[in-house]
């Protein structure tokens, strides 16, 4: 169990953090800036906030009123920062053996073990500047891991990694810490690393939380307009509610019908991008399909949506093969033709709307 209640002062906004979470893989989302670092530093010991308390498993590890304050090497705690902080002259396995402690025999036997664990062994005598980004980020694993923290903290452990490497990299760390009983905080700004690796998200912005719940949950329903923006959806509109299943999207100048309830705190709504449905005909919540500009994808092709009367357009993700080579060189000026495969008008499917307070 995670229980976080902090404040702190810091430059640009003020850090005001609550978890509650028994959740072993947690995530933390938000844009650059936002406090998440600031958070993962505080829980770790390396910042002290300036009120509240942390506690981690029941045992406390910061109290500002009980003047309980623990040093990081007490907390025990691992932390993998993004840049690793790997000892530049010392080999791979006293890197590893760092952070460990007892007779040399029992150190140099958890060594082995990590290296082995780590596919590091064959790299045992090597330098840290001779190891690839992938490699380096290992062999920081398992120097935390060798000795067996109670937490572990992943600081954007994949933001200097190449797309390829990246990817390889969260498979990978995923395999290594499948066995690890702990708790492990995954700190980022992408939303595809945080879905992939955590089963409960908290959402940030300017040093507050707003939003968190089970990953999935939080992502099909964000509940407001900064959550909704920071997993990923494109199109948000300002709404006012006109029935109990119906409201106005005044910046798509477009009447809505819902699948869920409009409640009196709505004031916006959302659809992403890829929820969006090509249709023959006009309907409810259709929009005519004038297309802006189009971007292409590896695997897909966002077009940019006009919306009449109004400067705001809407994003559409969709397969590339779904428009033809003429009609995209075209597409700013001519409606979409039925005969190339897509239609001349959106539909935002009521049961995909999401429902947005401020």
């Amino acid at each position: 169990m995670l229980e976080v209640d902090i404040r702190k002062k810091v430059k640009g906004f003020s850090l005001e953090i609550q978890i509650t979470s028994d959740s072993r893989r947690i995530g933390i989302l938000g844009a650059s800036g936002c406090g998440k670092s600031m958070t993962l530093k505080s829980i770790a010991g390396i910042e002290t906030p300036d009120e509240g308390r942390i506690l981690v498993d029941g045992r406390c590890l910061f109290d500002r009123k009980a003047k309980i304050n623990q040093s990081p090497q007490q907390r025990h705690l691992g932390y993998l920062f993004q840049n690793y902080a790997l000892f530049p002259t010392m080999t791979v396995a006293d890197n590893v053996a760092a952070g460990l402690r007892g007779r040399r025999k029992e150190k140099k036997k958890k060594t082995g073990e990590m290296l082995e664990r780590f596919w590091l062994k064959g790299l045992a005598e090597r330098l840290p500047g001779e190891l690839s980004g992938g490699q380096q980020q290992r062999v920081a694993l398992a120097r935390i891991m060798a000795y067996e923290p109670e937490l572990i903290m992943l600081d954007e452990p994949f933001s200097a990694l190449d797309v390829y490497l990246k990817e390889q990299m969260q498979q990978e760390m995923s395999q290594m810490l499948k066995s690890y009983p702990g708790t492990v905080i995954l700190v980022s700004h992408s939303r595809d690393e945080i879905y992939q690796f955590s089963d409960y998200l908290l959402v940030m912005e300017q040093g507050k939380i707003v939003r968190s719940g089970a990953t999935r949950e939080v992502f099909s329903h964000p509940g407001n307009r900064a959550a909704a923006r920071l997993t990923g959806c494109k199109n948000i509109s300002a709404a006012k509610k006109t029935g109990t299943y119906s409201l106005y999207a005044s910046d798509w100048n477009l009447s809505l019908r819902t699948a869920e309830k409009v409640s009196d705190q709505v004031k916006f709504v959302g659809i992403r991008a890829h929820d969006l449905e090509p249709v023959k005909e006009p309907g409810i919540n259709c929009l005519a399909c004038r297309i802006n500009s189009v971007s292409e994808a590896p695997f897909e092709t966002v077009y940019m949506i006009e919306c009449p009367q109004r400067q705001q357009v809407i994003w559409w993700k969709t397969a590339k093969n779904r428009m033809d080579g003429d009609d995209r060189k075209n597409s700013g000026q001519v409606s979409v033709s039925t005969t190339t495969g897509m239609m001349p008008y959106l539909q935002l499917p009521p049961e995909r709307l999401m429902l947005l307070e401020g």
